[in-house]
């Protein structure tokens, strides 16, 4: 079942929590990539100061204050497309959540093939790995991923125990302890 609107409009950091254990699913065509998230990060908006939306909207961070459910994609470091889901409470100006990773479920061979690489482990371990391998880009920005659409979640497993510490590669704000992770070599 694909996750609704709903699910969307709680808390961005509760949001990026609960997205631990669901299934990613790239469609290209007639066919499926998919996988389960393994790693998230939550970004806020005015009080988050690592978040793109911290200071005011421009035509970058424009998605992070709209809709909730809906792709956020933009391009980073010259050479990487980092995908995120739209996600925030009615008392919020904006957020996101970037999807850090996934385990591979469907797909696998049009994975390795788009990395160059065979190893499952390091396939989709990182944001930048991940829309590399589901061949993700600014195409599928401001997707409504609450429709059975390119890009969409669903329900997927059950996390025994999710990890939480600060999030990754941000010099500001490092004490919010809003990366969520679990292992996958725990449940695959």
């Amino acid at each position: 079942m694909i996750l609704d609107r709903k699910f969307y409009e709680q808390e961005t950091v509760t949001v990026a929590k609960q997205l631990i254990g669901k299934r990613l699913t790239r469609k290209i065509q007639n066919t499926k990539l998919t996988g389960i998230i393994t790693e998230t990060e939550a970004y806020r908006g005015k009080d988050d100061l690592a978040s793109h939306a911290a200071t005011k909207i421009t035509n970058r961070n424009r998605i992070m204050f709209g809709p909730v459910g809906m792709s956020y994609v933009y391009f980073t470091y010259g050479m990487y497309f980092m995908l995120n889901v739209v996600a925030k409470n009615k008392k919020q100006n904006a957020g996101a959540v970037l999807i850090r990773g996934i385990y591979p479920q469907e797909g696998i061979k049009i994975m390795t093939n788009n990395r160059g690489i065979k190893d499952l482990k390091k396939i989709t371990n990182g944001p930048g790995k991940l829309t590399i391998a589901m061949d993700i880009s600014m195409k599928e920005n401001n997707i409504d991923l609450t429709k059975k659409s390119a890009i969409y979640i669903s329900e997927g497993i059950k996390p025994k125990k999710i990890k939480k510490t600060s999030r990754i590669g941000i010099s500001k704000a490092t004490d919010k302890e809003w990366n969520f992770s679990i292992n996958p070599k725990d449940y695959f």
